[in-house]
């Protein structure tokens, strides 16, 4: 089931990204529907005051990234303690699916059984490695929306960073968040030990760069930021890990 859950929770993602219908509308108060109300207007309003502080909206952009990642950083570590885990419970499912390899009905059934004994012994949920992405995906989405929204809204002129303009696509950003979102799949042990899903590490770097080419400068700004933090983040919490296993 794993080897298939990134690319489910990549799914979801492009279709929540692109498939909102007020997704190239302004952004005001008066926007209706509780995703604007609750959602898109407060981080509109966020990236608005960080912008006044840092002096351009591509330092507001900058800052308000920061401050989401730092936000659900709870939620992040909690998914990467289960990841853990369940890296650290591969050799007893492999000897499980070794054991159990038949595809006759009673077979399977014996192998569903002895997995979740084994989950629960090791104190692994396989349903709390989803849960804190599932909450996460709306802030991020979000975030994702109220820029590109701020794009097409006549009151914010997002200007430009570092010289590039953020309300056009920007070849030079979209090439750097694709490499940087490789990066970030190869600081993850937990993608870069399955063979299973190894593709991941190529084709989400792809479509990132793709995405980055279609999309506002401002967007592939972000996924700079986003990833550049997870990159850190990954350095750090991994090599924690590493420590360890080492004393152990």
């Amino acid at each position: 089931m794993k080897k298939y859950y990134y690319f489910v929770l990549l799914a979801i993602s492009i279709v929540l990204l692109t498939g909102c219908a007020e997704f190239n509308e302004p952004i005001t108060e008066s926007s209706a529907g509780y995703w604007n109300t609750w959602i898109v207007w407060p981080i509109v309003q966020i990236i608005h005051y960080l912008s006044v502080i840092t002096g351009s909206y591509g330092g507001g952009i900058i800052a308000v990234t920061v401050f989401i990642r730092l936000l659900i950083l709870p939620l992040t570590l909690k998914q990467i303690k289960h990841s853990q885990k369940m890296q650290d419970i591969q050799p007893k499912l492999k000897i499980l699916q070794t054991k159990y390899q038949a595809k006759d009905a009673n077979t399977q059934q014996q192998y569903q059984q002895e997995l979740m004994r084994t989950m629960k012994e090791s104190n692994v949920n396989p349903v709390s490695g989803c849960l804190p992405s599932i909450i996460q995906m709306p802030i991020l989405i979000g975030l994702y929306h109220a820029i590109s929204r701020m794009n097409v809204t006549p009151s914010y002129e997002i200007g430009s960073f570092l010289m590039i303009p953020l309300a056009s696509p920007s070849v030079i950003l979209a090439v750097i968040a694709g490499i940087a979102q490789f990066i970030v799949l190869k600081t993850s042990p937990t993608l870069t030990a399955n063979s299973q899903i190894v593709a991941v590490q190529y084709i989400l770097p792809l479509m990132i760069f793709g995405f980055g080419l279609m999309s506002p400068a401002a967007i592939a700004l972000y996924w700079i930021i986003s990833s550049t933090i997870t990159i850190i983040q990954n350095k750090i919490l991994y090599r924690e890990r590493k420590k360890t296993l080492i004393v152990k």
